[in-house]
This record gives structure tokens, sequence and C-alpha cells, in this order.
């Protein structure tokens, strides 16, 4: 059953929370406005720093053969990304040649839900209910449940054991006859799982450690077939599809457990493949297991878009101070890598833009949210002013947005700001002439039907 509070606030006390929001709706309403000259900028210089890039690069013929020729020039190269590098994982006591090593760690745990509702009371009294609810999930870090509101959950978390994330890069890393820099190394993406072979003696010891945590926790010793029957607390109602899907899943990553290699179970401790599980059974988690995946980033080819630097690379800088290298999976030739790096700061250009008007029109509802607050002595009256100052804000936020957009523009480019900023213009007087006109013509049609209507009231 869900765990509900309540909060009643005094209309007074809305009111002065109201006024003092408006000194974040203006620095919200500041903070977009810069945000949106800024994304301009960062557009256009990223812009003109790619087509600077796309117009002198040059191919690197054979990346397997230094060339004095290509020294300070920014090259586009494929080759295959090695190293001789061994990294090791010091607490598990494994590791490989590899590029680099990752441990992500993952903890099943109750987690909190809230869901809220405000309710505006005649008189200006608001009542917030707070509903929350709790499901299991598996999350990357411990959640501490002694802060959970309903009583009934707090204290119901813990863990089998405490492992940390980590990651180790190799220090060379050979492309060819070059070495890849340290920022080049971090962009190769080609993992796979990292076959365990963890030592019989640290298994036992890790199962004893895990063995004593859950005991102490559950203050029972369950066996694996009570733990893989028991139920779970909460139930869900879902259709026979996303059941079938839901068994599917299962069947198909227990037989990957099982026929996992390098596969060796305690009691408490279970190694399959790239995977170290803490708990009773890894196909019925409970709370307090604990899952750490182990992963190696393999050698693989990759392209490289970068200036020449001796041996290794540094990033491209154009004339406007913008820096650039990159480095991508397989092979790509540069007007490719050009191309996507376009699509790329279009895409953001568009996100920051869509953020920067958010948080230009929620601080104008900010700054004038307290002329609803003051009516809400009657609610209906305040809903009724509130939409309209709502939807005021809005077109106030976008046109402003426009403008601020169309100056940027203006200032680093011309031509498209002199037509965002007549965009805006025609905006405001649709809003600020038009409105009023199409007000007038319905106050007169109104006036018109009532004419109409009032024989027919006399005859009657």
């Amino acid at each position: 059953m869900a765990y509900q509070e309540q909060e009643t606030t005094g209309y007074g006390t809305r009111v002065g929370r109201s006024f003092k929001a408006i000194g974040s709706g203006i620095l919200l309403f500041c903070i977009g406005t810069g945000l949106l000259w800024w994304n301009e900028g960062r557009m256009v210089k990223t812009a003109k720093m790619l087509e600077e890039a796309g117009g002198s690069y040059v191919e690197m013929e054979n990346p397997n053969k230094k060339d004095a020729s290509l020294e300070g020039e920014l090259i586009c190269g494929t080759a295959l990304a090695t190293t001789e590098d061994s990294l090791s994982d010091s607490q598990f006591g494994v590791g490989a040649k590899a590029i680099a090593l990752h441990r992500k760690v993952e903890y099943y745990q109750w987690v909190e839900h809230s869901d809220e509702k405000k309710e505006d009371k005649l008189g200006g009294k608001e009542v917030t209910t707070t509903t929350y609810t709790y499901s299991k999930k598996w999350v990357s870090s411990p959640v501490e449940s002694a802060e959970f509101k309903d009583p009934a959950y707090q204290n119901k978390n813990t863990i089998l054991t405490t492992v940390e994330g980590a990651d180790q890069y190799a220090e060379n890393v050979k492309f060819g006859a070059y070495k890849l820099s340290e920022t080049l190394i971090h962009m190769i993406s080609s993992r796979e799982g990292l076959n365990l072979a963890i030592s019989e003696d640290l298994l036992k010891e890790l199962d004893k450690n895990a063995q004593t945590a859950y005991e102490r926790f559950y203050g029972v010793k369950k066996s694996a077939q009570q733990t893989a029957a028991q139920q779970p607390a909460e139930t869900a109602v879902i259709s026979d599809s996303a059941k079938a899907v839901a068994d599917s899943l299962k069947a198909v990553n227990d037989s990957i457990i099982k026929n996992a290699v390098n596969k060796k179970d305690f009691e408490y401790v279970h190694q399959a493949g790239n995977v170290l599980y803490f708990g009773r059974v890894p196909g019925s988690p409970e709370v307090g297991d604990v899952r750490v995946t182990f992963e190696q980033v393999v050698p693989a080819k990759v392209t490289v878009m970068a200036v020449v630097d001796g041996e290794t690379f540094k990033a491209f800088k154009a004339k406007n101070g913008k820096r650039f290298q990159t480095l991508v999976m397989g092979k790509k030739t540069g007007d490719e890598i050009i191309e996507a790096e376009d699509e790329s700061n279009g895409f953001w250009l568009w996100v920051w833009r869509g953020i920067g008007t958010l948080l230009v029109i929620g601080g104008l509802n900010g700054i004038f949210g307290f002329i609803e607050t003051i009516l809400k002595v009657v609610p209906f009256i305040a809903g009724i002013f509130g939409w309209g100052v709502s939807v005021v804000c809005t077109i106030v936020g976008i046109v402003w947005s426009l403008i601020v957009i169309a100056v940027a523009w203006l200032f680093y480019r011309p031509v498209l700001g002199i037509t965002l900023l007549v965009i805006s213009g025609f905006l405001i007087w649709v809003f600020a002439f038009k409105g009023k006109d199409k007000l007038k013509e319905l106050a007169a049609k109104a006036k018109k039907s009532e004419s109409a209507s009032a024989p027919s009231d006399n005859n009657a």
C-alpha cells in the first residue's frame, strides 16, 4: 500500500514565497538569456572550425610508416589501435593485455518513488499530497533506506559487499607507427567482456564475507532453493505479451549464466564469464545482492583526425581558437567525419536552444507568478488568471528567445540574424495588434447575436 504525506501551506506563506521567487525568476531569466547567446556563438565558431578543418586536412595514406612531411598537418588516417601494456585489477587479481579495463558495479536495492499533487483551497491555503511507492531495482550505488518516508521500508536495504567502479587505460597505444594521445585513447569503444579467472582462495574469502553480511541482515541462513522460490514483496499486473517477453529474457539470461566459461559457484559468490555476482541465486536477486561486470577494450581498427605532433597527435587549433580532434571506430573518410561533426553541432544547437527558451519562460513565470498566488483566495479565479499569465509568459519567452538568437546571429552572421528579427517582429505585431482586432470582432459578433435574439424574447 502506498504511503502518503500531506502538508498544508497558509495563504500568507504562499504569497511570501511567490515574492521571494521573483529573485529566482530573474536569475533564471538571465541564465536562459546567457545560455541562448553563448549557444549561438558556440555553434557558429564550431561550424567555422569544422569548415576550416574540412578544407585543410590531408589523408594519411600509410600510418604504419612515419612521414616527416606530415609534421604539424591535420591528418585523417585509419589503422589498428594496439597495445602491449598489461592491465590488471589488483582487487580481484584479473587482467589482460588491453587498451583499457572497466569495472562496473550494480546493487540490488529498494528505491523510493514520489508523486506530488497540489490542491488549492478556498481562502488561499494549499494542500500538498505526496504519495511514496517503492520498488526493487539495480542501481549504480547503495541507497540509504533510513531516509525513506514510509517507516515500513526504512532500513530495508543492505549490501553484501562494497565495490568501487574503476577504469584503467594503457599508456602506450600504437596507431601504426605513431602513438595515440590520452584523449584519443579514451575515445576507443571496442569493449568486450573480460573473461574472469579469480583465484579459489579469493573467491572463498569473498564468499565468507558475503555470508557474514547476509546473515547479519537477514538473521537466518536460507538455502538457494528457498531463495529462488521466494516471491517478491511487490506485485505487478502485466500483459501476457509482456510476461512472455520477460520470461524469454530471463531464459536467455539463465542460459548465458549456465553456459558461461570459467563458471565457479560458491554459496554467496558466483563467477560466470565476465560477471562476479554476490548473492544466493543470480537469477533471483535479493536486496543486498551486488553484480560486478568486467570489460576490456581490445585492439580495433580506428580512424584518427588530429594534428601530427612528432610520434603522437594533438588537437587542431582553428583561426578562431576552437580546437578539434577525434577518433571514430572503423574506417572513415575525413569528409564523413566532418559531416558527422556538423550534424552533431546542429543537434546540440537545437537542444541548447530548447533548454535556454524553457529557462527564459520559467524565469518569467517565476517573476509574475505572484499575481496568481495573490488571487489564490478564490482558486477558480486564480486558475483563470494563472493560465493567462502562463500563456503570456510563454509567448513573451519565445519572442524574447528569438530576439536574443537574432541579435546573436546579427553579431556572428548578419543575414540570418535579420531574418529572425523580422519573424520576431511579426509575432509581436500579431500578438499585440491582431489579437486586439480579433477581440473586437468577437465582441461585435456577440453584440449582434444579442440584438438578433431580443425580438424573439419579446414575442415569447
